[in-house]
């Protein structure tokens, strides 16, 4: 592991009167931009940093915290600071498969089911569906996407027995619903709702965050012959993901022509 460097002797290019804050900021910034910490590197314990540097824990703190919101490091409860993992990216109008997501920043992707029971719909229901199911059985799961062991995705998931045949038979033990329902079950309208939302106590207990930390939710539903067919509520940490959309110059809100 490459020690950062030691106090009193800032980092070539360091603007003049730049304070602790700054030096340490710039210092690790340049540790993990040219490579010597690559992707997943585990930093030293915030105390140990914080002696290297010959600064309070406090400063240290706030110099890990703004390198958290540049993107440049991922601070868990259980697993420390480590430098984060290049963005994953799913775009806005597409339905991807989260396994796929997780493969294309090099990491093993890996689904843990937390919940899943057939039960009667019910009022909250609309949150996932925008109306209430009636009192038809559903589909209730609840999952965590994995990548390379950390948190990556906390899914919650409702499936119409109807619509999807087979759904019932599936334990989803193995294979993520999402993955199954875009193998097996055909749909023809879908809707997004994207948001910034702050993660919950038992959130930010599964996905290892603060709690209140900002997190990135997908709402989408699916219809297939006037039917719904899923609803699911995606919940990813904000650090570690973002939407992407590719459009032409005509993709504003005029009229379309036919």
């Amino acid at each position: 592991m490459s020690a950062p460097a030691q106090p009193g002797s800032p980092p070539a290019g360091l603007r003049k009167g730049a304070t602790r804050h700054d030096h340490i900021v710039e210092d690790i910034r340049s540790f993990i931009v040219d490579g010597r910490w690559p992707p997943g590197f585990q930093l030293p314990v915030e105390t140990d940093l914080a002696e290297r540097y010959g600064v309070s824990r406090m400063t240290m703190n706030k110099a890990l915290g703004q390198l958290a919101r540049e993107g440049f490091l991922v601070r868990r409860k259980k697993s420390g600071t480590q430098v984060a993992q290049p963005r994953a990216e799913s775009a806005v109008v597409a339905i991807a498969d989260i396994r796929d997501e997780v493969r294309r920043s090099g990491r093993a992707h890996r689904f843990h089911l937390l919940a899943r029971r057939a039960r009667p719909g019910r009022e909250e229901d609309a949150l996932l569906l925008g109306d209430a199911p009636g009192s038809r059985e559903v589909l209730w799961l609840q999952g965590l996407h994995l990548a390379d062991d950390h948190p990556f995705c906390f899914e919650t998931r409702l499936i119409n027995p109807d619509a999807a045949e087979g759904a019932k038979e599936q334990d989803f033990a193995d294979l993520a619903p999402g993955a199954w329902l875009l193998g097996a079950v055909p749909w023809s309208v879908a809707s997004h709702r994207v948001r910034a939302v702050n993660a919950t106590a038992a959130e930010a207990k599964l996905l290892e965050l603060e709690v209140g930390e900002a997190c990135l939710e997908i709402v989408r539903r699916t219809q297939a012959a006037g039917d719904w067919v899923t609803g699911v509520r995606l919940l990813y940490p904000g650090s570690e993901h973002q939407l992407v959309a590719n459009f032409g110059p005509d993709a504003g809100g005029g009229p379309s022509r036919g």
